[in-house]
This record gives C-alpha cells, sequence and structure tokens, in this order.
C-alpha cells in the first residue's frame, strides 16, 4: 500500500530545449535501487516514446526532439546493482524463515 503520494517536477533536456511538467508519484516504504520509476503515465504526459533496444527516450521539445540516451555499460552496471540488492532482500528473508525453522527443530537441552 502507497505511503502517500508527492508532486515532483520533472525535467527533460538541456537549457536550450527542454520540457518540464510536474508528475505525481507514489510513495511506497520499501527498500529498493530505483528513486522513481518512470512509466507509461510519464510517457504519455511527455509524449516520449521509449526505444529499449538502443536505450534512448526521445519526445518532442519546444525547439525540436529530445533525445536521452545512456550506455550499454552503464546499463549493465545498474542491471547489476539491482539483482545485487534483490538477492540481498531476498537472503536477508530467507535467513529469517531458516533461523525460524532452525528454532523450531532444535533440541530441548533440558531433556
Amino acid at each position: 500500500m502507497p505511503l502517500g503520494q508527492i508532486d515532483l517536477p520533472i525535467t527533460f533536456g538541456d537549457q536550450f530545449n527542454y520540457w518540464t511538467k510536474t508528475l505525481t508519484y507514489d510513495v511506497v516504504g520499501f527498500p529498493g535501487t530505483f528513486h522513481a520509476i518512470l512509466g507509461h503515465p510519464c510517457y504519455t504526459k511527455f509524449m516520449a516514446i521509449p526505444n529499449y533496444t538502443y536505450l534512448k527516450l526521445k519526445m518532442p521539445g519546444p525547439h525540436g526532439v529530445i533525445t536521452i540516451d545512456t550506455s550499454l555499460q552503464q546499463d549493465n552496471e545498474c542491471k547489476v546493482k539491482c539483482y545485487d540488492h534483490a538477492t540481498a532482500i531476498t537472503a536477508s528473508g530467507e535467513l529469517a524463515t531458516l533461523k525460524e525453522d532452525v528454532a523450531e527443530e532444535a533440541p530441548d537441552a533440558k531433556k
């Protein structure tokens, strides 16, 4: 369940060709590697088109097309961090479950 919502101005582009809109985000109380997830509502509001193959996001701007891109190396580093974080969360959850199981099966020292 979301803890609440927050409105944040989001700007794409540079000082000569930019576009700013205010987006409403749901605030959630779980650990994660993402600070914000931009999805279809964001793309719709900015009229943006994501291209996942080339890691680019294109949208119309007041002075031409605004293109946001990244590198395959940076994409891979983000994926590795997400994997490591997810593995740590899963391991911590499994560890708590294992501790409960071991505590139930432990022999009684008084017998």
